[in-house]
């Protein structure tokens, strides 16, 4: 059966409004969640916690993108990047968008409803944090802190859904991926900054202006003690040390990208970040299934 081109341009439209035809979203949420179930699970995280917050964090990646597009709806079209996204090119409307959003949190929620008392109540603010993010930007230079508060809520929910607690060590890491996040979208900000400037829309790129590789290298270096204390305090060994080792290269590669400030090695910088959270897992993963 042959589906009508109106349905399929449609299709096409929601899909990239969720922007899932760019998946490093997905990949920048998923690795800390990741982080938390090899760590609360101590190498053997529940199939069924594992099953629900991966389907979650994919859920709350597409909802967060929809409602950032709706937030910045007005400004989009006076963006290089962004004026062609759905909302902005008037292939989705504000509604048809507020609809969708509504159906990703709620199907997000049914699936946390599976779980705990505890991984339910800490839904609420996670929720929040998702919907407030995209208006921060007006408000404050530091929208990408806030985005970490934000991505990083997986964190306290996966620990409390695979242990039914938030110990110490789940907030030094929800405190190492915030500063993460505010690590790689200052670099994906540094690619809008000329813009941003122009139509009013604030972001830590701009509030750290010509001193921007410098704090940018700090937060990796606090990001990397704060991974290296947790190895420390659990116990971890060389294999997590090596994995750590991978992602400050990755580091170091970031900031080569980052120097001359050019808008697509900013972009690449931001992009490589994948790798740097996908190094810290391999090292848990290995470090968990071969001194465990």
């Amino acid at each position: 059966m042959n589906v009508p081109h109106s349905v399929k341009s449609r299709a096409d439209a929601y899909w990239r409004l969720m922007r899932f035809d760019k998946p490093i979203g997905i990949f920048l949420l998923l690795w800390p969640a990741l982080w938390a179930l090899w760590i609360a699970g101590e190498g053997r995280p529940d199939p069924g916690v594992a099953a629900v917050i991966v389907f979650g964090v994919v859920l709350m990646r597409a909802a967060g993108c929809v409602i950032n597009d709706y937030a910045d709806r007005e400004f989009d079209p006076h963006v290089e990047r962004t004026r062609l996204r759905p909302i902005a090119a008037g292939e989705v409307t504000s509604k048809e968008a507020l609809i969708l959003f509504v159906v990703l949190c709620l199907t997000a929620f049914a699936l946390v409803l599976t779980m705990n008392g505890l991984t339910i109540a800490l839904s609420v603010p996670g929720a929040f944090l998702a919907a407030s993010y995209p208006f921060t930007k007006r408000y404050t230079h530091l929208p990408q802190a806030y985005l970490g508060l934000a991505f990083g809520w997986a964190i306290p929910m996966t620990f409390a859904a695979q242990t039914g607690s938030i110990p110490v060590v789940a907030w030094a890491l929800y405190a190492a991926t915030v500063l993460w996040a505010l690590i790689y979208d200052t670099m994906y900000a540094m690619v809008d900054r000329e813009d941003d400037v122009k139509i009013g829309i604030k972001s830590t790129a701009i509030l750290f202006g010509k001193y921007d590789r410098e704090i940018i290298g700090a937060l990796q270096i606090a990001m990397l003690a704060i991974l290296a204390g947790i190895g420390r305090y659990l116990g971890l060994g060389g294999l997590y040390a090596l994995g750590l080792a991978a992602a400050a290269g990755f580091s170091v590669y970031q900031q080569v990208l980052i120097f001359g400030r050019e808008k697509s090695k900013c972009f690449r910088a931001f992009l490589n970040n994948h790798w740097f959270g996908a190094a810290v897992f391999a090292g848990l993963f290995a470090d968990y299934l071969w001194a465990g």
